[in-house]
């Protein structure tokens, strides 16, 4: 017996094995999805090999780290509290209710977590499209107590997408109005257009505006709106199909852009 653990865990949506010394420090990783293992030393690659064969499926290529791309030089330098990829979905609304639950009774349900429920959904959706070389972040503040409920950042380019909750109910967007179910109509698309905008000032990028609408039990789009994208949250993965705009060097370069909190506070 080598001594050595195989321990997995979770990094930037996808999972790696660590290779641990009895005393816990890390020697090795196997990234699965690079077909790679990762040597700190080489003086162990032997016993490295060893520990991880129950889980090598096919050819892997072994050797040191590679090294860091200047974005990801750039993500390590940020500051804990000025990164923004560890915010979940709906990461606002969840402060906000962990401050003020509300009353422990009322006549109706607290829209706040309609809007949080409508947030996880289409938060979790956009999360699953991580290994297809997207990347998601959640609740992006900006200036004035606005945000951005989700940015997606791919190879199909950028997307700011508000959320709403929709849940059985029929929806019918008429640029720049949205009616939801027998509520008056209010032109939310110029809200969705504004945030996509900023984002772009933001990120001097084209971003373009989606409205994600959970669960309606109906839509009705006499005329595709401009240049919003109406999609439900069963349908989110249509984003992941477009392809041919970005590089996967600037994907990433955008991302450790957009995930920095500074970045925002000039919009």
């Amino acid at each position: 017996m080598d001594g050595l653990r195989v321990v997995p865990a979770w990094r930037h949506g996808q999972e790696r094995l660590y290779v641990c010394l009895p005393d816990g420090r890390n020697i090795a990783w196997y990234d699965r999805d690079a077909a790679r293992v990762n040597l700190l030393g080489e003086d162990r690659e032997d016993e490295v090999l060893r520990a991880l064969g129950p889980f090598i499926t096919g050819p892997v290529t072994v050797g040191p780290p590679p090294v860091p791309t200047p974005a990801e030089l750039a993500r390590l330098a940020l500051h804990p509290d000025d990164d923004l990829a560890p915010n979940r979905p709906g990461e606002a609304l969840l402060v906000a209710l962990d401050r003020d639950p509300g009353p422990a009774r009322r006549l109706r349900a607290d829209p706040r977590r309609r809007a949080l429920e409508a947030e996880q959904a289409v938060g979790e959706a956009l999360d699953r499209l991580d290994g297809a070389g997207w990347h998601a972040l959640h609740s992006v503040p900006l200036p004035g107590g606005d945000r951005v409920h989700h940015l997606l950042i791919g190879p199909g380019g950028l997307f700011a997408l508000h959320t709403l909750y929709a849940r059985k109910q029929r929806v019918t967007v008429a640029d720049p109005l949205v009616t939801l179910g027998r509520r008056d109509p209010y032109p939310l698309l110029r809200r969705v257009r504004s945030d996509a905008g900023r984002a772009s000032y933001a990120l001097t990028a084209e971003v373009r505006p989606v409205l994600a609408l959970v669960g309606p039990a109906k839509l009705a789009l006499p005329v595709p709106p401009r240049e919003v994208r109406v999609l439900t949250d069963t349908d989110l993965d249509a984003l992941s199909r477009q392809g041919g705009v970005l590089k996967p060097a600037d994907v990433e370069a955008l991302h450790a852009m957009a995930r920095d909190r500074n970045t925002w506070g000039r919009v």
